[in-house]
């Protein structure tokens, strides 16, 4: 698959429009475009303006295979079993946020994710026993810019994190230091399949409060 020539997205509509894409090409991404879209994610809020983040770039594919593996475990263990179920074509997917169509990408993606061309890890420094629940707000507005970027060159991805249950392993085949965390699994790629649209969302006016909880607005 030859790499795809950039659109032209309006900032607000590439804002609206960058859903997780799962459906990877193993398509490699050229260095000075990694570089760029990481350039871009940095340029993201940090609490405090401390930085003390790192990303953790991968495209070994024995690396990226092992990972593969334990987040195959890990997805088996929270949706495989219950494949049956979240599967059914007659679920609206309101009980858990997964309709039929994004349980089949999910799983494709548990069962390929090896054969993305690039694993991004965000990583937080002093963060490994940390109970701070606002902790993500260091990182995870950056790792949303990193997403946009990628958009922006024609490239998808998500933020995922069912590699935890194996979270001591992972550390140690990255070489983690003892005090670092890491934040999620953003694996990148051409999409090889899907298209770039809104996600669906609930109304706006459903989710949002004016001045106290439960005063709400008709939206003009």
């Amino acid at each position: 698959m030859s790499q795809p020539v950039p659109e032209q997205v309006g900032l607000l509509e590439g804002l609206r429009s960058t859903p997780s894409r799962r459906y990877l090409s193993d398509t490699p991404i050229p260095d000075d475009l990694l570089w760029e879209l990481l350039d871009t994610a940095i340029r993201g809020p940090s609490g405090g303006n401390r930085q003390r983040w790192a990303w953790l770039v991968v495209t070994d594919p024995s690396v990226k295979t092992r990972i593969a593996d334990w987040y195959r475990q890990g997805w088996d263990a929270a949706y495989g079993v219950r494949r049956e179920e979240l599967s059914d074509p007659g679920r609206s997917g309101v009980d858990t946020g997964l309709t039929p169509s994004s349980y089949r990408a999910t799983e494709y993606l548990a069962q390929h994710l090896g054969e993305a061309p690039v694993f991004v890890v965000p990583v937080l420094r002093d963060a490994a026993d940390s109970t701070d629940k606002r902790l993500g707000s260091s990182i995870y507005g950056a790792v949303q810019q990193l997403l946009l970027a990628a958009r922006a060159h024609g490239i998808g991805g998500v933020l995922t994190s069912l590699y935890l249950g194996a979270e001591d392993r992972v550390d140690a085949l990255l070489g983690l230091p003892d005090d670092a965390a890491t934040m999620g699994l953003v694996p990148l790629g051409y999409p090889a399949r899907g298209r770039w649209s809104q996600p669906r969302r609930r109304p706006v006016e459903e989710v949002v409060h004016w001045e106290r909880w439960g005063e709400t607005r008709t939206r003009d």
